[in-house]
């Protein structure tokens, strides 16, 4: 490589470095990386709620779309925000060490010399009195303790202290930054080492334990974690209640609920807690939250042969306001060992479930979303289900594939009230009988949650210190006169802001200038 290009690419490299590792560089990339989050707490998640995400595609278009192609609903482990987050850790780190090394220098050093004409300074009185030079120091030094401080002498007689106070300003600066940079490592090591998933429980008993992947309706795992060593811990869930105002509004969800963790999976031991939306369950290192409720509709299906099934699968709310729900209810017809006329006769109650039903001309709405008068419009579909083709399906739907070519065909429609019945062509009977409740609970694990907040405290405390203490300087020189009397000379200089110093130098400048001996008051005068 030629010299000339060597020197200039090296120029640029530490022209770069200077730039990334400023200070203004550094807020500017906490601004961006603020920014980048708004759209993490303004647009859905699919890390929290993958069918808002899905519905909010859906009814967005091509601009939902394109959001999504950019990943603003995976905001979090977007390669943009993860760029700026890099960037701004590296940044971090290239200004708080020099900075560190100096003011470690600083501390070591002592103050700065006494300036040479004090008048000249921002704050000064001066005065005479006949105390001696030694004296005048004494005192001085005795009414700065406290501050950092060196006597000097500069000429025969003529001595000085300098004074400086308000270095914790800085280390709270740095301490402050620091936190910082430590809140962004434990950020990024919480992302390589948690995990979080969401599984719905039926609230009739139903249990969850937290022992693999696979027990998780949906389940997102750090980069460290592969699922094989989850916390254990089990979860029953008793019972759901729930209140609203009168416009439909929640106003408070509780699920009760048993678990087990630790030593009470050996000994079957549950222990029992009301679990609420803003009041997660924290045991054995992880959370639990409840996230939501739903419906699950309840149905009984006596065969021809008078065999009797009973279905109780959860349906999703399509209306969030209101509950009104969606979903599949699946039926295998009992004692038929041929595969072939078993996979003919599989039965799919699909359709909309209202927990407080409102028909306009037999279409079927929900006015309130507590279970106060439950009904159902359900389509009935009699063939080939599909579950036995190796590929994976939604329980909340059917396979359209099958009724697209025919293996699927609907059979029967009808509006049901609790306790109704329909009837099909070949003798089935159908009977809904109510609905259930099942809720929709999170498991969270974040081992550094507990740094992220003594890094939370210290930002707080070090940006209280850098705000609140000011670095101030005081000079005296005391000088003898030929007249036996010795001048005294004060001088002040605020180092950051000097609102407030004023005040503060004025009641040190009247105590340095003590009355003489003999009572008298010096003759002071003040700039």
């Amino acid at each position: 490589m030629p010299p000339d290009i060597f020197v200039t690419t090296l120029a640029f490299l530490r022209n770069t470095w200077r730039g990334l590792t400023s200070m203004r560089t550094a807020l500017t990339l906490l601004f961006l990386l603020s920014l980048a989050a708004m759209p993490g707490a303004l647009l859905p998640q699919r890390s929290l709620n993958a069918v808002r995400v899905d519905q909010y595609i859906v009814a967005n278009g091509w601009w939902g779309r394109m959001l999504d192609r950019l990943r603003f609903f995976d905001v979090y482990a977007s390669y943009w925000f993860s760029a700026v987050y890099l960037l701004l850790f590296i940044s971090l780190i290239g200004c708080l060490l020099p900075r560190t090394a100096e003011y470690a220098r600083q501390m070591r050093a002592k103050p700065v010399l006494t300036p040479r004409n004090l008048a000249r300074m921002p704050h000064h009185a001066a005065g005479e009195t006949a105390r001696t030079p030694e004296e005048v120091v004494a005192h001085v030094e005795h009414r700065l303790k406290g501050w950092r401080r060196t006597v000097r002498e500069e000429t025969v007689g003529v001595r000085t202290i300098s004074a400086e106070r308000g270095y914790l300003r800085e280390a709270g600066n740095l301490v402050f930054h620091f936190s910082l940079l430590g809140l962004l490592i434990a950020f990024a090591l919480g992302k390589m080492f948690n995990y979080e998933g969401q599984v719905i429980v039926q609230a009739n008993g139903g249990q969850f334990c937290n022992s693999g992947v696979y027990n998780y309706d949906w389940f997102r795992p750090g980069l460290r974690v592969d699922g094989t060593q989850l916390t254990p811990l089990c979860v029953k869930v008793e019972g759901f209640s729930a209140s609203y105002l009168p416009n439909g509004q929640p106003e408070s969800f509780r699920a009760d609920i048993g678990y087990q963790s630790g030593a009470d999976l050996d000994n079957d031991v549950w222990k029992p807690y009301s679990l609420e939306v803003n009041r997660p369950l924290r045991t054995a290192g992880d959370r639990v939250y409840l996230l939501g409720h739903g419906y699950t509709p309840l149905f009984t299906v006596t065969f021809p042969s008078g065999e009797v099934r009973t279905g109780a699968t959860q349906w999703r709310p399509a209306d969030m306001i209101t509950l009104l729900s969606e979903g599949a209810t699946k039926f295998d017809p009992p004692n038929m060992a041929d595969g072939d006329q078993r996979r003919r006769n599989q039965l799919a109650i699909t359709g909309l479930l209202a927990p407080t039903a409102d028909f306009r001309d037999k279409v079927l709405k929900s006015a309130f979303p507590a279970a106060n008068d439950p009904a159902v419009a359900i389509d009935v579909y009699r063939g080939d289900l599909g579950t036995d083709s190796g590929r994976g399906q939604s329980i909340f739907s059917i396979d359209q594939r099958m009724v697209d070519n025919g293996g699927l065909v609907k059979v029967a429609r009808q509006n049901l009230r609790v306790g109704e019945e329909l009837r099909l062509d070949d003798g089935t009977v159908i009977r809904f009988d109510g609905v259930s409740d099942w809720v929709s609970i999170q498991i969270s694990r974040d081992p550094t949650q507990g740094w992220v907040l003594v890094f939370s405290v210290l930002i707080t405390l070090g940006l209280g210190m850098s705000l609140t203490i000011k670095r101030r300087r005081v000079w005296v020189r005391a000088t003898p006169n030929e007249n036996g009397r010795t001048l005294v000379e004060v001088g002040g200089l605020a180092r950051t802001d000097q609102a407030g110093y004023g005040e503060e130098f004025t009641r040190v400048s009247r105590d340095l200038l003590l009355p003489d001996p003999a009572g008298t008051t010096p003759a002071a005068r003040r700039t």
